[in-house]
């Protein structure tokens, strides 16, 4: 696949670091999970672009943008796609998010819907129970132990996460993926996530109720659901009722059960249903500026 175009833009006083594949028709911009980076959509910008243009961002905090000591919300990476759609020009576009990004997106298509012609949800945007939620980061343990810790080299860093079982089996998009994230500092390699941030946005998603963003939604919107837990069976991040809640209350979404996929192998793993759904949403509706 071909390498994106890597570019800085002004988020909210920060600069962004953003991956762009170019395409000739829909503007679709990505917003990564708690943890992770651009890269995480390799396996999927394979499958959509060049017919569409695809931009995928670095939240501040990851990957290659700015890493300020604090200062992590929702409504702070909202701020951000503002500043970065003014930056670039655009309008409109299709807002695609995972996990925390499809809490970011769901946020930021409500309080600013003429700047947003689709939304894609996968994996997440859903109100969760304080018992789901403890479920939920049980599950995620371990991508989040690699945080703040060095390691003799690469092949060190990922050697647990190769070992984890909601990674397997593990491809060239992960390791392109985890490369991408990873620095070398005095004491050894290491993420380039900053641990202090993925606190501050933990606090911010336990304090947000999802679910008052739903009739506020009038865009076209689709919901990708991963039907396998992480480490368990019931640690989903979008449960059979909370997603029936969001098809209810979310006045033009629609769900898609990605079936055998977990919140990590709906992202990263090569997948025809999902690649299908996608396309086929894009292609309905208005044309994004």
């Amino acid at each position: 696949m071909k390498e994106p175009l890597m570019r800085k833009v002004q988020g909210d006083g920060v600069e962004i670091q953003l991956a762009i594949w170019e395409g000739e028709g829909k503007k679709i911009l990505a917003v990564h999970g708690l943890t992770a980076n651009c890269r995480c959509w390799d396996a999927m910008v394979a499958k959509l672009s060049p017919r569409h243009q695809f931009l995928a961002m670095d939240l501040r905090g990851r990957g290659r943008s700015a890493r300020p000591p604090s200062g992590y919300s929702i409504e702070t990476h909202g701020r951000d796609i503002l500043g970065l759609l003014h930056d670039l020009g655009l309008n409109r576009v299709v807002l695609m998010g995972h996990s925390l990004g499809a809490f970011i997106s769901l946020a930021f298509a409500a309080q600013n819907p003429g700047r947003v012609s689709q939304l894609i949800l996968i994996d997440g945007g859903g109100k969760l129970s304080p018992e789901q939620t403890a479920k939920v980061m049980a599950g995620i343990k371990i991508s989040l132990d690699r945080l703040g810790k060095a390691f003799p080299s690469y092949e060190a860093y990922v050697e647990m996460l190769k070992k984890a079982p909601f990674f397997q089996p593990w491809s060239s998009a992960l390791d392109t993926y985890f490369r991408y994230e990873m620095e070398e500092a005095k004491e050894g390699f290491r993420s380039r996530v900053l641990p202090g941030a993925i606190q501050e946005d933990i606090l911010s998603l336990a304090e947000l109720d999802a679910s008052k963003f739903y009739p506020q939604i009038h865009c076209p919107v689709l919901i990708l659901r991963a039907t396998r837990g992480v480490l368990s069976k019931d640690d989903l991040l979008l449960p059979e009722d909370v997603v029936q809640r969001m098809v209810r209350e979310i006045p033009r979404a629609r769900r898609v059960d990605v079936e055998g996929t977990n919140h990590y192998s709906i992202l990263f793993h090569d997948n025809p249903t999902r690649d299908r759904v996608v396309s086929q949403f894009l292609e309905e509706g208005e044309e994004s500026d």
